[in-house]
């Protein structure tokens, strides 16, 4: 712990800010998954809807410091390849 009284304010900061992603990079996992798993089901109308959430999720995740831009575009690429080419 240190020892200045900014930076002990600071780690309580961080420790909050972490709990709080945590949540978020959960949900962001379980949105991919969804998608995933709707493309292994053979079921298009509903890889379609998760595909819609999991795109919102991912453009979050940007805006709030969780994910990289370049990340997040790869998973939208790969995640729409992998629905549009389901039959």
């Amino acid at each position: 712990m240190a020892n200045i009284k900014s930076q002990k304010k600071r780690a309580i900061t961080n420790l909050k800010t972490g709990r709080a992603q945590a949540g978020q990079r959960t949900a962001l996992k379980s949105a991919i998954k969804e998608v995933k798993t709707a493309i292994v089901a053979k079921d298009k109308t509903a890889a379609i809807a998760a595909l819609d959430n999991a795109n919102k999720m991912l453009d979050k995740s940007i805006t709030s410091n969780l994910k990289h831009g370049n990340y997040v575009a790869r998973q939208k690429s790969r995640l729409a390849k992998a629905v549009n080419t389901m039959e």
